[in-house]
C-alpha cells in the first residue's frame, strides 16, 4: 500500500512540502498546478519555530538560511518622503530582526522545495481539476487538459481559494472569514536605492510600502487597505488593479509611481486578509493542507510555517496508516488543531503587521506543536 497514488492540487509551499515527504514514505505523488510553472514573485515570508524543524529534516536548513532577506530595519515617511521614524530592531514583514527565524522570498523557498521532490513526483503544470468523484477505493478525477485518472487520495493544497475545497466540501463562502482588509504585492525596480531596508507611508486606513530584495537588485511594493468586504473576481487582475488605483488615488509619497508600475508587474498579487475555518479537513478520500484547510492570513506571519508543518504531519499520518486514510486524516487534524488555532489567533487579536506582535506571543504560537518523529518518512 506504500505505492499509493496521491494527487496534490497546488505547487506552492504546502503542496511541494507534502510531495517531498510522501515520496520519502514510498507514495507516488502527482502535483497539478494551474500555472504553467512555479509561480514567481511574492512577498517575503517567514519560517519560524517548529517549521524550522521541518526544514532541517528536509536537509534544506543551510540552503534556506543562505537565502535570507537580511533586512536591517524599516522607516516610516510622510507624504513628502520625510522620515518620521525608523527601527533597526524589527520590520513590518518579519518582526524582530535578532532571532532564529528565517525570512526568505516566497519563490526562493518554493524553488528549493521543488528541487527536493522533482525527480520523484509527477508534475502537471498548466492544468486544473474540474471534478472529483469518490467511490469506495479511489477518487476519479477529471482535468481541464489531462485525461481522466484514478487516485487513491486527493489533497487540496491550493490556497485560500481552493478549487479542491470547493469541489469536495462546498462553496468558498461557507468557510472564508474576512478580516477587514486587502493586500497587494508586486515587483518593482529598486529605484529608491534601498539597502536591505523597508520604507512605509501610512494615510488614514491604508499603507504603502517598498522593500528591497535579492541583495537590493529588486524591490517589492506592498499596498494594504481596510475596507468592507468587496465583490470582485479573484482571477480578474485588471479589475483588482482598478480597485487599487481608485483606492490609492491621491495618496502621497511614491504611490503614483508604484501604481503605474503595478500595471505591468508580471507577478501582481491581490487578495483579502481572510481565514479559513472548517470543522473537518477531510471528506472521504479528499483532504486539505495549508491555506486550503486552515489559512491564518498574512496578518499572522505564520502561513508558511503552518503549511510546512501541516504537510509534514499529514504525510507522517498517511505513512503510519497505510490501510486507513480516515484514521490518518483524523490523527492529522487532532495533532494540528491547537497549533492552527494558536496561530490564527495572532491575526485575530492584533493589527495588520507582524512587528506589532509581542515576541513571546509569536514564539509560543510558532512552537505550539511538537514535531512527531516519523519512522516511515526515512
Amino acid at each position: 500500500m506504500r505505492s499509493k497514488n496521491v494527487l496534490i492540487s497546488g505547487a506552492s509551499v504546502a503542496g511541494l512540502t507534502l510531495a517531498h515527504w510522501l515520496q520519502r514514505a514510498g507514495f507516488r505523488p502527482t502535483v497539478v498546478e494551474r500555472a504553467p510553472g512555479l509561480r514567481r514573485g511574492g512577498q517575503a515570508i517567514d519560517i519560524r519555530g517548529s517549521a524550522l524543524g521541518v526544514v532541517e529534516r528536509m536537509g534544506l536548513l543551510d540552503k534556506v538560511r543562505s537565502a535570507t532577506t537580511d533586512m536591517r530595519g524599516m522607516s516610516f515617511v510622510d507624504a513628502r518622503g520625510e522620515e518620521l521614524s525608523r527601527s533597526t530592531e524589527a520590520t513590518l514583514t518579519g518582526g524582530l530582526i535578532d532571532n532564529d527565524d528565517v525570512e526568505i522570498m516566497r519563490d526562493d523557498l518554493t524553488t528549493f522545495l521543488f528541487d527536493t521532490s522533482r525527480y520523484g513526483t509527477e508534475y502537471l503544470f498548466g492544468d486544473v481539476i474540474t471534478s472529483v468523484e469518490q467511490n469506495d477505493d479511489t477518487v476519479e478525477v477529471r482535468f481541464r487538459h489531462e485525461r481522466p485518472r484514478s487516485f487513491d487520495l486527493v489533497i487540496g493544497a491550493d490556497g485560500l481559494h481552493s478549487n479542491v475545497r470547493r469541489l469536495a466540501f462546498g462553496p468558498e463562502s461557507d468557510f472564508l472569514h474576512f478580516l477587514g482588509s486587502y493586500l497587494a504585492i508586486f515587483s518593482v525596480q529598486n529605484y529608491l536605492g534601498l539597502d536591505h531596508w523597508q520604507t512605509y507611508h501610512t494615510s488614514d486606513d491604508l499603507l504603502v510600502g517598498v522593500y528591497s530584495v535579492r541583495q537590493n537588485t529588486e524591490a517589492r511594493a506592498m499596498l494594504l487597505f481596510d475596507s468592507p468586504e468587496l465583490d470582485y473576481d479573484h482571477r480578474d487582475l485588471d479589475q483588482q488593479r482598478s480597485i487599487l488605483a481608485e483606492r490609492f488615488a491621491g495618496v502621497g509619497w511614491e504611490t503614483p509611481r508604484l501604481l503605474e508600475s503595478m500595471r505591468d508587474a508580471p507577478d501582481f498579487y491581490f487578495d483579502s486578509m481572510s481565514q479559513v475555518h472548517l470543522d473537518h479537513w477531510s471528506n472521504g478520500r479528499v483532504g486539505l493542507v495549508g491555506d486550503a484547510g486552515y489559512c491564518a492570513s498574512p496578518r499572522s506571519g505564520q502561513g508558511t510555517s503552518i503549511a510546512m508543518v501541516g504537510a509534514y504531519v499529514l504525510a507522517g499520518e498517511l505513512a503510519n496508516h497505510p490501510h486507513d486514510h480516515r484514521a490518518a486524516f483524523v490523527q492529522y487534524q487532532d495533532l494540528m488543531r491547537d497549533y492552527v488555532r494558536n496561530n490564527q489567533r495572532l491575526a485575530q487579536n492584533r493589527a495588520a503587521d507582524i512587528s506589532s506582535t509581542p515576541p513571546d506571543e509569536l514564539a509560543r504560537a510558532a512552537n505550539s506543536i511538537t514535531l512527531p518523529d516519523w519512522p516511515h518518512l526515512g
